[in-house]
């Protein structure tokens, strides 16, 4: 009988090893969204992990932990130990906005996180009170230069402070900053008046434009949003020069091991694929668009990129 060389030995070691190695994954999945329960973000990391759960075979469980911009749960997200078992739910707040708006950011967030996919882009209209002479978004800008310094408008977040700073440094228009700690408490003010336009995500703010009680000029997306498909987009609106988006995508900490990173991505892209994922995500507001992992650490580099050179340029101080 031939006596089996050392190569085959060490190659039968090795296949029992990866089958003796616990199949991934074999325990319930952490999905920490930086937001609180109720808000725009918690429900479509529910949607998604939901969908998730149905195709690994384990619970994906939605931890909250909201505060500071998200930053709170991304520093969590990226001390976390790099297995697969702690993902991130990653949008603009915390990737972008709580990084480039601090003089000493908790994280890198290019280097201490593992980009897995895509998930979509937010729906943002801009809004301006019925009172404001303009039903275009073209009307409104030249409504704007004739009042300069006259028109207020309102931010509920970092994304649109620098949604509006691009809208002002391309149209050349100059208007006063009226900051909130939320959408939540802008939206009574912009329907009274006391405030001229904002930007804001989906929410309370569409059931207002269709009764006529705010007026939508544009949308943030490439296409028309069906929530509101006789709103142009930006770019039809003529404001192509508007290029901050609202994305988020899933997220795991630095060093996650390329094959768990090939597996949620693809589970994702499935997910993202199902008529029923789709259809929830949109009620939500939610451009669905899934990526690869390369594709959105594209997107995340870019953005941040962007973001720094605007609050440069806009002279916003560094918390």
């Amino acid at each position: 009988m031939k006596t089996p060389s050392k190569a085959a030995l060490a190659l039968a070691l090795l296949v029992c090893a990866g089958s003796a190695l616990p199949q991934y994954p074999s325990k319930p999945i952490r999905f920490i969204v930086g937001f609180p329960p109720g808000g725009s973000a918690d429900p479509v990391a529910r949607i998604v992990g939901a969908a998730l759960s149905q195709q690994l075979g384990q619970p994906v469980v939605v931890e909250n932990k909201p505060g500071a911009d998200s930053a709170i749960g991304a520093e969590l997200a990226a001390k976390s130990p790099p297995n697969g078992y702690t993902i991130f739910f990653g949008s603009n707040s915390a990737m972008t906005a709580a990084v480039a708006l601090r003089k000493n950011p908790p994280y890198d967030p290019l280097a201490d996180f593992t980009p897995v996919s895509l998930i979509g882009r937010a729906t943002v209209f801009l809004y301006v009170h019925p009172g404001v002479p303009a039903a275009t978004l073209k009307g409104f800008i030249e409504h704007a230069r004739s009042n300069p310094g006259k028109l207020n408008y309102a931010t509920g977040n970092p994304l649109s402070i620098l949604y509006n700073v691009q809208l002002m440094n391309s149209a050349g228009i100059d208007m006063l900053h009226v900051p909130y700690k939320g959408e939540g408490p802008l939206v009574p003010d912009l329907v009274a008046g006391r405030v001229q336009s904002s930007f804001l995500s989906v929410g309370s703010a569409v059931p207002l434009a269709k009764d006529g009680r705010l007026r939508p000029l544009a949308v943030l997306l490439q296409r028309r949003s069906p929530l509101l498909p006789d709103v142009p987009t930006i770019d039809e609106a003529g404001a192509s020069a508007v290029t901050v988006r609202h994305w988020a995508g899933v997220f795991g900490p630095a060093r996650l091991p390329r094959e768990v990173v090939t597996r949620l991505n693809r589970e994702i892209n499935i997910a993202l694929e199902k008529p029923d994922v789709i259809e929830q995500l949109q009620r939500q507001g939610y451009f669905v668009e899934a990526s690869t992992p390369e594709g959105l650490a594209a997107i995340n580099r870019d953005d941040l990129a962007l973001w720094r050179r605007l609050v440069r340029e806009a002279g916003i101080p560094l918390e």
